[in-house]
Formats: structure tokens, sequence, C-alpha cells
């Protein structure tokens, strides 16, 4: 599904990502980690389409979308929750889910697909016409990942979904992203919680100054000795 070779990306002459290869089948979960600063977050958004490919080249169900336009990427099949959660504070719950459908393929299934998003999110039900910079981090993850769904991806990048947010409500954030991928959506998760993040993704790579140093089945990387050391401190 997504095909990426060789990609590099500079911000002014200094390199951020250098000879950067991964893939992503259909519906398949798999994630990026590594240390602050490994460029993990510049990888997602060039992806995205936000930051542009200085060398390398970009495929999306073998389609080259390297140049495509930024707003065409969303188009082409993929949407991205961004770091930080980046919603309109001053918008509603509602509001907020629906700019995430404003495409036209995904704007004749807004009803069906907001229906989905409260199913897989019963939290933000009574919290529709509230402003999303009142709720809790937790909501507002929901709403960021919700958001998302309504342009009816193929292929969700998550970047550093768990940050912030207090244990309990990260467990059932992996969890419900867990259940998003059970339902046909690949998925690129970004993530420092190293341990969570290959328990529940089939394959892994891990990025460090700008350069992919390993990739593996997930489980076969959390028992490398190097990963345990460096991630989880053991």
């Amino acid at each position: 599904m997504l095909d990426i070779q060789n990609l590099g990306v500079n911000y002014g002459a200094a390199p951020a990502l250098r000879d950067v290869s991964l893939s992503v089948a259909s519906g398949e979960l798999v994630c990026v980690v590594g240390p602050n600063g490994a460029g993990k977050t510049t990888l997602v958004n060039a992806i995205a389409g936000v930051h542009r490919a200085s060398t390398g080249n970009i495929r999306l169900n073998g389609q080259d979308i390297t140049q495509l336009a930024s707003h065409r990427f969303c188009e082409a099949g993929i949407a991205i929750v961004p770091e930080g959660r980046r919603l309109f504070t001053g918008m509603t719950v509602l509001e907020n889910l629906e700019l995430g459908s404003f495409i036209t393929p995904a704007k004749a299934y807004r009803h069906a697909t907001l229906d989905k998003v409260l199913t897989l999110f019963p939290a933000l039900k009574i919290k529709l016409y509230t402003a999303a910079g009142l709720l809790s981090g937790g909501q507002q993850q929901m709403v960021a990942i919700g958001r998302a769904l309504m342009a009816r991806p193929k292929l969700l990048l998550l970047d550093e979904p768990s940050l912030g947010l207090a244990p309990a409500i990260v467990q059932d954030m992996f969890r419900a992203i867990s259940q998003i991928n059970a339902e046909g959506t690949a998925v690129l998760l970004i993530e420092q919680n190293v341990a969570m993040a290959m328990a529940i993704a089939k394959r892994a790579y891990v990025l460090e100054e700008g350069r992919m140093v390993m990739e593996g089945e997930a489980h076969e990387l959390l028992e490398r000795p190097e990963v345990r050391k460096a991630y989880l401190g053991v």
C-alpha cells in the first residue's frame, strides 16, 4: 500500500531524514520508534504531504505521490493525527469532527462515519456541542483521531497519540487504535511508548538521527538487547 524509498527531507541545508525506506501493507499496523529528535515527526509529515521530500519517492497503492500538491494527500487516502492534536479549540467537538469529512469522497458518508466514530469513542456523544478546548487531554485526542477517521482514510498516520495522557487513558487509546486497524484501516504509528507500540504493531522500524537503523517483526525487535536497553531501560 505505502512504499517509501530512499526518502530525504531537509530543513534548509540541514538534513532531517536521510535515505529512509519503509512500507505499510494494506490493513497492516506498523510502528516507528526512536528517541526525541530522531526525525519521526518529520517522517510522518512528509508522508502526509506537510513537508516536501528532497530526495526519494513516496508511493501509495502504486501511485507516485511525492510531488502531489499537499492538499491532495488526503484525497489520495491519507489522514494524519498530528502531535499535539491541533484542534480548533473554540469550535465544538461536532464541528471539529465534520472538518475531517469535507473532501468529496467522504462527504456523502458523513453521518455514517460519525456514527462509527461515536461508537469507537462513546465519551464524545455527550460532548458534541462542547467547545473542544474544554475537553480533557484524552477526549481531545479522541476528537483528533475521530476527525482523521471522518476522511475515511486508507492509511491513518498517528504522531505520538499517547503524549501527555494518563496511563489509563493511554491503554484506552491503544485499544481504539487496534480496533481501527482490525476494521481494515492501515495504520502507521509514531510513538515513544515503545513497549505498547510494539505490542499492537505487526512490524516496527527504529529511526535514529534521521536514518532507519533497524526493522523487523515488532515482537522480535522488542526482544533485541539493544532495543530493550535503549528504549525500555532493561
